[in-house]
């Protein structure tokens, strides 16, 4: 006859460590690790730039062009800060704007990385939100990448056997 067991396994006692589990490979984690730190540090510079163009339009009234025409004199526009209200320069290329775009666009990548870094490594959803307000927060992308790499790495390194799928 068959003994039934209970329902909870008791604790195994021993020094073994229960083994982390990964959702992808080392060189799949490894990977992700490269593209999220690479998108944290291009993704922290362009909030920078942001800030500074924030500043820069709202406290002293300038955008940053490249070409066009100045508006007041007629003359061609080569590259520096003019008049945001009323247009300071004409057909000319705004900088600022641009980076407002590039910044946008580079923080949705920037996601992209987070949450294939965070899937990877099995995170809670609270990890996910520190790591996707690293993109909005200025220089914050800087010490929450260098936290969460010291994190994969040593994880990695705790659980040598654990990342092996196939």
């Amino acid at each position: 006859m068959i003994e039934p067991k209970p329902a909870i396994q008791p604790e195994q006692s021993g020094n073994k460590p229960k083994k982390r589990r990964f959702g992808g490979t080392e060189a799949q984690i490894r990977s992700a690790l490269k593209f999220y730190k690479v998108m944290a540090y291009l993704t922290g510079a362009m909030l920078l730039l942001l800030c500074a163009e924030l500043i820069a339009r709202y406290a002293f009234g300038v955008s940053l062009f490249a070409g066009g025409t100045d508006a007041v004199t007629g003359q061609p526009f080569g590259f520096g800060f003019a008049e945001s209200e009323p247009k300071g320069v004409i057909a000319g290329f705004n900088i600022s704007t641009s980076v407002l775009i590039v910044h946008g666009w580079m923080y949705v990548v920037y996601l992209v990385s987070n949450f294939r870094l965070w899937s990877l490594m099995r995170w809670p959803f609270s990890k996910m939100i520190l790591l996707a307000l690293g993109g909005v927060i200025p220089l914050l992308s800087f010490f929450v990448e260098k936290k969460f790499h010291a994190e994969v790495e040593a994880e990695l390194a705790a659980n040598p056997q654990a990342s092996k799928r196939y």
